[in-house]
Formats: C-alpha cells, structure tokens, sequence
C-alpha cells in the first residue's frame, strides 16, 4: 500500500530510497551460486564500483547521514558483504576524511582508483579502544610521523586490508606521539596500503583472517613496521592541531573526548548498521508472509488443503515480526532526525545515546524476525537464494560492528540512570478505568515498565554494601540494561503510534494503530506480574491480556499481505526467489 510506504519513509523516498532499490533489484545483484568465499567477496568489489557510480557526488553524499543510511537499508538484503565494505569506504574512511580539514585531493577515493578503509581496533583493544597501542611519533625536524605496531595485541583487527578489490588506503587511528613522549591521545591518519596491484607497501604487513560466519568480507590483520607518513598524513581539525614545528594545540583538554572526536563516525556508522539490518528485516518478514500464502498445506479436515497462513500457529508470529519491523522503522527515524538535527553539545549526546539504544535494540530484533522467518519458510528458508539465511548469519556482524550491543547498552543504562532519563509521572487515572485497546493506556503501561526498572535500579545502585565501584555496579546492571530495553521498547511504541496519528490514509492509520496495538500487548503482557504488582494493571486486566493479543491479530491477519507491500521490497528482487513465486527453487542440472 502507497500510503503505508509513505508512512515509513516518508518524503525522502523517492529522493533517497527509490534509486537504491532500483538499483539493487537489477541482474547485476542477483544472487549467485556456487561461489567460493573469495569469489564473493571479488563480487562484492565488483558491487561496489556499481554503487559508486550511481553517486553523483560522494564527498557530498557522505555528509548526508539519511541519505548513507538509506543505501545501508537497501544494500543489505541485496549483498551483506557488498553493504560492510560499503559502510567502510563511504561513513567510517571517506566520512572521517570530509569531517575534518579537508584540503585534500580525494578524486582518488571518490571515483575509487583506491578503496578507503578504517582502522580502529586492536587485537586486544576492542570495546576499550582509548587504550590502544598504536603509536605516530612526529619528528619535527623531518617533518614526518613513524606509525608503528609495538606488540601483537596492537595489531589492527579485522579491516579488509587485503588485496581484494585493488589498491586501497586506510584511516587509523594511533596514539599521537610529540616531542619528549608526550603523549597527546588517539588521532586519526591517512596512510596508503598498497600498490594498484594490492601489493602491501614497505612496512605494512597484512594477514588474512580465517573465514567469519557473517558477511563475506576480506578481514585481515594488519601491523605497521616503522611506516613513514608525510606531515600531511595527520588529520586535524579544532579538537587536535598540530604545527610543522611539533606545537600542539586543542580546543578539548579530555584526551577520551579528542578520541571520541575523531571516532565521530562511529556514531554515524550505528546508524548505517541499524539502516542495515531494517533493510535485511523487511525482506525477510516479505519473504515470509508472501510465502506462508502461497504454500499449501493440510486443512483442518481430511483432504482439504489451505494456505500456510491460514493457521494461526503460523501468521500469529508473522503478525509479531510485521509489528515489531515497523515498530523498528520508525525507531530508526527517530534516531536518525535526532541526530541529523542535532546541532548543541547535549542535542549531540542525546542524539549518541538514542543512536546506541535503537542500534541495540534494531538489530536484536532483526536476528529474532530474521530467525522466525526462517523457521516459517521451513526448510526452503535454508536456501540462501531465498534471501534470508545468508542475512541472518550477516546480521551478527552488524550486532558487534560499531560498537558490541551489550557494551554500548550498558554505557547507555549508566547515562540513563544518572541523570539523563526522567521517569513519566504514572497516570492518575485508575487503571479498573481504562481500556486494553486504548493506545493511550497502552503506552502509559509501557513508560510505566521503564519507571518500574529506573526505580529498581536505582534502589540497587544505593544500597549496594561497600566493594568498590565495579562491585556497586555489577549489582545494579542487570536492571538498568532492563530499563534500556524498556526504553527502547517504548520510544519504538511511541514512534508508531505518532505514524499512526500522523497517517494521511484511513487505511493506513487503521493498520499502524492496530500494529502498535499488537506490538504494545506483546511487551505489556511479558511484564504483566511487574504491572500489577505496581498497581498500574488489575487482575481482571491481567487475565484479558491473552484475548486482547488473539483480538489483535484477528484484526490484522486479513491485512498482511497489505502490511509486507507498505515495506516496497522490489518484485524484480523478488522474482530472485523461488519461495515467493511457488517455484521449485531448483537449479539446472
């Protein structure tokens, strides 16, 4: 449905979405088989160049933080390895590039005779990369830097450093060193990898990893030998100058903010990661309900067949994976216009803190509607032609990259718990007063939920018995990751309840309403004992739960063919799969 499209994507669609799934849905994006891993990843190059271009303009493009989100949302069903390299060359290396001072000439980059990409990560300093070993030490009288790996933990980790798709150049990241040892933080620079031919330069040693189970990507292991960089290398911008003459200079005095400042694409890069899997989800979820339609099966009398969809074992956890992918959409727009319209030092971090939360929570998500999914496919969900498979186990990878889930939650839950969360005042009214299908209710039951959690949490973090910090705070975690899933869950709530209000179609504010509906009992009643024991649900209410999730999706299971086309997944990319054209999905022999 035109409308339900409109709802989540919005004006930008056609200027931002539309070239991309064109694009992708083409032959050269099929899916192939029988490829061995480093035919893929070749492909995945390959892929690359056609993406590039169809950009008019990258250094412009990659400033724009929705527009490089909606080729991630698009490029992951399409080709997860594709889609990580492509996050890599345009956000975390081209980004960083334009994010500073940029005098620079990066035609080189831009029409991608050489293929950006960032190194970040050490070996033995993942999640605590402000402690990294790498080292640049400037030698003022030869005007230059000696970038050097001292030990094997320092190693660069898992960057697609290799030969594989030619030439290529690096952002890393390293400890800037000046005069006398002086050690001035964590600084980015750029430094050329190899020859046209993907040959290492001198001093630049670099190891394939073994294969990973996620995207098929190029991961190496890189280490540095005394590697000249010309002054020029150094990218600067107010959080960190230096002269020629080796004086240094620094808007911020914290060396973890200067850090955090030239990471900033990092932030950005949650964004991508999350576009990513939204992208991978709404395929999966139209491959499912298209599929559950078209595949016959056993009725409820002898020799009387019916669609896979007719039986509510089976379109109940659709109807669940329907709720919860919209709910995930409109999620990430939140975050996405938060941080495109930040412009204060606190918009910006509340912008990094909702980021990292809808990070978390969208691609968790995925791999749970990714995996039902499969299971409603049965054994043709293997098939990695049929476009889930492969994106779930590629899914992983967007779990870890930009940030592991569960550390950036639990930064986020101290945050939240310390001042940067306001619990909503419980309503007034009594709930034996209110109804189950109202969305107010319902989303006052939902703020209820992360009220509940601040104040345990809270109540932990002060009675605590003496131990130290860490001990405090491992009392504590466990429900203040509890209140940033209940956060998050809320927001994402709230987001597709205001899509429904905001629906310019009868139809469409019908569907999003009942979705949230659904989406809203679902979470209400994995809580229930905690909202009754709260005193915001009664008993009566508690027992009606179960009947108002079945009303629910009795409600929405006519529409769900409707609700998977709101997604606009193409029928060229579809026509891909066997599964959602009852075909045989069997190859020529």
């Amino acid at each position: 449905m035109a409308a339900l499209t409109q709802s989540l994507f919005g004006d930008r669609f056609t200027q931002d979405h539309e070239g991309w799934r064109e694009l992708f849905s083409t032959d050269a994006f099929r899916f192939q088989e029988g490829l061995l891993p480093d035919e893929r990843i070749a492909l995945s190059y390959a892929r690359l160049r056609r993406i590039n271009a169809a950009v008019t303009d990258p250094e412009t493009f990659v400033q724009d933080v929705e527009r490089l989100a909606a080729l991630h949302e698009w490029a992951g069903p399409a080709d997860a390895g594709m889609a990580t390299i492509a996050s890599i060359h345009y956000n975390l290396f081209l980004g960083s590039l334009v994010d500073h001072d940029n005098d620079r000439d990066l035609r080189s980059f831009t029409d991608m005779r050489r293929i950006g990409t960032f190194l970040c990560t050490e070996a033995g300093h993942g999640n605590s990369a402000s402690q990294m070993e790498t080292t640049a030490t400037y030698d003022p009288a030869t005007r230059s830097f000696t970038l050097h790996t001292p030990c094997p933990a320092a190693r660069k980790w898992m960057p697609n450093t290799s030969s594989a798709g030619g030439s290529k150049a690096a952002v890393v990241a390293a400890r800037l060193i000046t005069g006398e040892g002086t050690d001035r933080g964590i600084f980015l620079f750029l430094v050329p990898l190899s020859e046209a031919t993907g040959r290492p330069l001198p001093g630049i040693h670099i190891e394939r990893l073994p294969q990973t189970a996620t995207s098929p990507v190029d991961h190496c292991a890189t280490t540095f030998d005394n590697v000249w960089l010309p002054y020029e290398a150094l990218l600067q911008s107010d959080h960190g100058r230096l002269t020629p003459e080796g004086e240094f200079t620094s808007s911020i005095g914290s060396p973890r903010k200067r850090f955090l400042t030239s990471v900033g694409r990092v932030t950005t890069g949650k964004l991508c990661m999350s576009a990513y899997s939204l992208g991978t989800m709404r395929h999966a979820v139209t491959v499912a309900v298209r599929h559950a339609h078209n595949r016959q099966t056993s009725g409820a009398t002898g020799g009387n067949t019916v669609p896979l969809f007719a039986h509510r074992s089976h379109h109940a956890p659709l109807l669940d994976a329907l709720a919860t992918t919209y709910a995930a959409n409109f999620l990430h727009r939140t975050a996405l216009r938060t941080w495109a319209q930040a412009n204060t030092t606190e918009q910006r971090e509340d912008g990094e803190r909702l980021t990292a939360i809808a990070k978390g929570w969208i691609t968790w998500k995925a791999r749970e509607v990714m995996t039902e999914c499969r299971e409603r496919c049965g054994a043709q969900g293997l098939l990695l032609s049929n476009g889930i498979a492969f994106q779930l186990a590629a899914n992983e990878g967007t779990i870890t990259a930009e940030g592991d889930n569960l550390v950036i939650w639990t930064k986020a839950a101290g945050e939240l718990l310390l001042g940067h969360f306001t619990p909503e005042q419980p309503s007034t009214t009594p709930p034996a007063d209110r109804d189950l299908a109202d969305p107010g209710f319902l989303q006052d039951l939902l703020a209820d939920l992360a009220r509940i959690w601040h104040s345990r949490a809270r109540t932990r973090l002060r009675s605590g018995a003496a131990g130290g910090p860490l001990n405090r705070w491992n009392r504590t975690v466990s429900s203040a990751l509890q209140l940033v899933d209940a956060y998050a869950h809320h927001t994402a709530a709230a987001a597709l309840r205001d899509a429904a209000q905001n629906a310019t179609h009868p139809d469409a504010d019908y569907l999003l309403h009942h979705l949230h509906r659904l989406f809203a009992l679902r979470r209400i009643a994995a809580f229930s004992g905690d909202l009754l024991a709260d005193g915001r649900l009664t008993a009566d209410q508690v027992q009606d739960l179960p009947d108002a999730i079945e009303n629910a999706i009795e409600d929405l299971a006519p529409h769900a063919m409707t609700l998977a086309a709101g997604f606009a997944v193409s029928e060229d990319a579809l026509l891909d799969h066997p599964i959602t054209t009852q075909g045989s999905g069997l190859l020529p022999v």
